[in-house]
């Protein structure tokens, strides 16, 4: 792990994929550092093992650009949020310091990406705490932001991801296990259905629609983002 100046978590290799990897490949275009965390390996899937995934996992995110992705051990079906997972975490944004922490929205329909989103956050406050000692020095994001998954919010903000969409879908087709292959054997699941990946185009356009442009990842923040161009933030959208 290295310094980056946005760290994305998932709760399962793929999450970030599906939620936000548009997001990654624009950030890496205009000269940010990416890195990314997968709290589990996926091994309760139906489809595909651990070792096949965290292949596929590595696959995409050198598509995408990412200076790294590791993979933890927090028990897929039953993700852990004791204190030892907590001071992982703390561990690791104080290793990587970054700027800005993405994580899922700590409200949704699998209960691996709710925990998640609450260890995440709870983590990136304490890890800013000097008297918390881990060896490693403090360090405190300037925020926590949420991907959406399963249950959608209305987005605090929506990113412009026009550009990195065919990229965004590369990489989440880089995760063969998983989506639909008409040669695959596997049992169906409700990710490996096609109309899974007509939703993930068409929630796209949907985002992209709100901000006047052809795709776009939404996100959800606890405190709104400051705004520096009022006109500019709405150029475009004439109505």
């Amino acid at each position: 792990m290295e310094n980056v100046d946005l760290l994305f978590f998932g709760a399962h290799p793929d999450d970030v994929e599906l939620s936000a990897s548009g997001t990654i490949v624009k950030s890496v275009a205009d000269g940010l550092r990416v890195g990314m965390i997968d709290l589990t390996s996926g091994e309760m899937g139906t489809r595909g093992t651990p070792q096949t995934r965290k292949r596929e996992a590595q696959a995409s995110a050198r598509i995408l650009g990412a200076t790294f992705r590791e993979q933890l051990d927090f028990g897929d079906g039953a993700l852990r949020t004791g204190r030892e997972e907590e001071l992982i975490l703390v561990d690791v944004i104080r290793r990587c310091r970054p700027k800005l922490v993405f994580t899922p929205y700590p409200d949704d329909r699998h209960p691996d990406h709710t925990r998640a989103g609450r260890l995440v956050t709870e983590a990136s406050f304490y890890a800013g705490l000097k008297a918390l000692e881990t060896g490693l020095p403090a360090h405190r994001p300037q925020t926590t932001i949420y991907y959406l998954q399963n249950y959608m919010f209305p987005p605090s903000f929506v990113v412009d991801v026009t550009k990195a969409w065919k990229k965004k879908m590369r990489s989440i087709a880089a995760f063969k296990s998983q989506f639909h292959d008409p040669k695959s054997k596997e049992p169906q699941t409700f990710i490996s259905d096609p109309k899974f990946l007509e939703m993930i185009e068409a929630r796209g356009k949907h985002f992209g629609a709100l901000i006047g442009v052809e795709y776009g990842e939404a996100f959800v923040t606890k405190q709104p983002p400051r705004v520096d161009d009022l006109i500019g933030a709405y150029g475009g959208r004439e109505v």
